[in-house]
């Protein structure tokens, strides 16, 4: 069961990553582009706030794709002098611990989401309302949240079987 579920949050998160890719590559697109034209006198109006809301989602969307590579910057100099079992045992914890943090933040996503939806908030420039690229942050955080949860079950499942 654990392992179909990883294998689901895998792929999601692959997904995840490709939109994540995207953003990068408009951001980039999008800059070079306001940079050519500004020469001209023709810069793009509202560049600042686009590339603000795709960093938004570069970054929410690679979070779990991170996470299943285990890409994260860690630092474990003292977990790795433990026994296997105590390491298993230390990196169920901290993904469970993570796992609610994670957890906690998408809930708030949401709920500031739905505040900057009700409220009617659009960015400055372009006039676009904000709340999808916070409950795109949520999302991210979500899938974040489940991979972390799964990784921590997995580690309780090790630290037992050994």
């Amino acid at each position: 069961m654990i392992i179909r579920i990883e294998q689901w949050t895998a792929k999601v998160a692959e997904v995840f990553n490709w939109v994540s890719a995207a953003a990068v590559a408009g951001m980039v697109v999008l800059t070079c582009m306001d940079i050519i034209l500004r020469l001209f006198r023709h810069p793009i109006p509202g560049t600042y706030e686009m590339v603000g809301f795709l960093g938004a989602v570069f970054a929410a969307f690679a979070l779990g794709y991170t996470s299943v590579n285990r890409g994260h910057i860690a630092v474990d100099f003292l977990v790795q002098k433990l026994p296997a079992r105590a390491q298993s045992c230390v990196d169920g914890i901290n993904d469970l611990i993570c796992a609610v943090f994670f957890g906690f933040l998408s809930h708030q996503c949401l709920v500031y989401g739905g505040d900057l939806k009700t409220v009617g908030e659009v960015s400055m420039t372009l006039q676009m309302p904000v709340y999808p690229f916070v409950y795109g942050i949520a999302l991210g955080c979500f899938l974040l949240t489940m991979v972390l949860a799964v990784q921590s079950l997995k580690n309780v499942a090790a630290t037992i079987g050994q």
